[in-house]
Order: C-alpha cells, then sequence, then structure tokens
C-alpha cells in the first residue's frame, strides 16, 4: 500500500475528507518553499501536491502561472523539485507527496531516470495534466510499475463512456475538477460537484478529490460530505503573493500566512 493509499485508508476510518494542499516548487524562492511545505502538515494538510514549474501550463489560472514565473526566474529545475521532495522526506515519512504539472520537463529529464530519482526522493504519485488515457505507456504505466500512482482527473465534461478510459490505469485518488476551465479562476457549483461525484463513484471505488476554486472554509466543509478529499491550491499560492515585497521577494510573513489559510481551511474539512 502507497502512503496515498494508506493517507486515505486512515482517514476513512477517522470518518473524515481529506485536505490536499498544493505549493509551487521553488516560489517564491528555494528556501521559503521548503519552509512553507514543511509546516503544511502541521497547519492541517493530509496530502501535499508540490507543482512542478513550467513555461507553458495551460491549466493553470494567473495565480499559479505567477508562482511558477517566480519560481522559474529564482532558478527551480525539475532537479531541484526532487531535491525539495527529499529535504522534506528527512524530517516527514508519512505525509503523501503527490507532483502535479507537465509532461515536458519530464520527457526532458528521461522518464526512466525521472522515475527513479522521482521514487528515491520520496515521491508516492503524479499528477501529469497534458497526458491524457490514451498516451498511458508513455508515463502511467511506467509510473505504476515503479511504484508511484498515477493520479488522473475528471472534469465536468467526463462522460460515463471516458470515465470507463480515465479510471482504467488511475491508482490513489481520482482528482476531480469542480469547474470548467483554469485553476482558480471559478468558484464550484457545490450542488453540481455533489451529483458529478455521486456519478464518478459509480465507475470507480477510488477516493475523490475535488479542487479547482475552492478557497473557503465553507466551500470545503461542503465537499467534505460528499468526496474523500478536498484540494486547495490558488488560495494557498495567493497567500505566498499577498506577502511579497514590490520585489516579488519573500518576507518574514510569507510562510505562516499560508499556513493560517491552511488551518482555517483544515477546520471546514474536519467540521
Amino acid at each position: 500500500m502507497s502512503r496515498i493509499e494508506a493517507r486515505f485508508a486512515a482517514l476513512k476510518q477517522e470518518g473524515r475528507a481529506a485536505l490536499v494542499t498544493f505549493i509551487m516548487a521553488g516560489a517564491p524562492a528555494p528556501a521559503t518553499a521548503l519552509k512553507i511545505l514543511k509546516g503544511l502538515p502541521r497547519a492541517g494538510a493530509d496530502v501535499i501536491e508540490i507543482g512542478m514549474p513550467f513555461t507553458d501550463p495551460m491549466a493553470d489560472g494567473p495565480a499559479i502561472q505567477a508562482a511558477g514565473l517566480r519560481a522559474l526566474h529564482a532558478g527551480q529545475t525539475l532537479k531541484k523539485t526532487l531535491k525539495l521532495v527529499q529535504d522534506f522526506r528527512a524530517g516527514d515519512k508519512d505525509t503523501p507527496i503527490v507532483l502535479m504539472g507537465y509532461y515536458n520537463p519530464i520527457y526532458v529529464h528521461g522518464v526512466e531516470k525521472f522515475l527513479t530519482d522521482a521514487k528515491a526522493a520520496g515521491v508516492d504519485g503524479l499528477i501529469v495534466v497534458d497526458l491524457p488515457p490514451e498516451e498511458d505507456d508513455e508515463l502511467c504505466l511506467p509510473a505504476m510499475a515503479a511504484g508511484i500512482n498515477f493520479i488522473r482527473l475528471a472534469t465536468p465534461t467526463t462522460d460515463d463512456a471516458r470515465a470507463t478510459a480515465v479510471f482504467r490505469n488511475t491508482s490513489g485518488f481520482v482528482y476531480y475538477v469542480s469547474v470548467l476551465g483554469i485553476t482558480g479562476t471559478k468558484a464550484p457549483d457545490l450542488k453540481d460537484v455533489a451529483r458529478k461525484v455521486r456519478r464518478l463513484k459509480a465507475h470507480t471505488a477510488l477516493p475523490i478529490a475535488v479542487g479547482f476554486g475552492v478557497k473557503t472554509a465553507d466551500q470545503a466543509r461542503t465537499i467534505a460530505r460528499v468526496a474523500e478529499g478536498v484540494v486547495v491550491g490558488s488560495a494557498l499560492v495567493s497567500a505566498v503573493a499577498a506577502t511579497l515585497t514590490k520585489q516579488g521577494k519573500a518576507t518574514a510573513k510569507t510562510a505562516a500566512a499560508v499556513h493560517r489559510v491552511v488551518a482555517d481551511i483544515a477546520r471546514g474539512v474536519r467540521e
């Protein structure tokens, strides 16, 4: 059983949903990103997604795009992102870590080498938004063979026929994108989320985590009643941005601001 599977199983026994938090690797600077990352479990994160910065993030909204650019300007690379995970693992052996991003940096790194390096660093899962099920041989199947969960996205337009293909080789959990479009630009329709999650559950026994647009404890509380996980990303990235200097540098408030938002939303998930 992977760390992801073990965490969702343990939370099921507790009778509550998981809080899945997203941060951008290396943003706004490597040292600050590590400080933010290390504090997430104490703040209430159950699973952590780490964004792999990329120059053409087609699924990301303005907040996450800006965070990725800050990271790239600070010199973040895929190799450094794996080192970030390794540094986190030195003090935390239990919290599941998922890398989220796009295929190009992995392809350039080399798939076999990437999977070897990711496993050694302590990565538990991957979300690669631009690799559809038709390309499973490219990364999904090799990742699963290496013991790394491959987590697939489902959207409001994923119909019953498509769901069969989407979930065929998915593992760990399913990430349900609750709005159409890019991240962080719309609030989810909570009644529609409940309907769509129920329909998806007919196709998979995997936990379903709902994200894209979740920003408040009230939203998280409502989603946690119908899904096994709540994903928060843009709200945390925006919390980072709100504390930066005019030059885009971190301040003494940066990490604490993120952790406060996580703690607030965690209370919503746990109620």
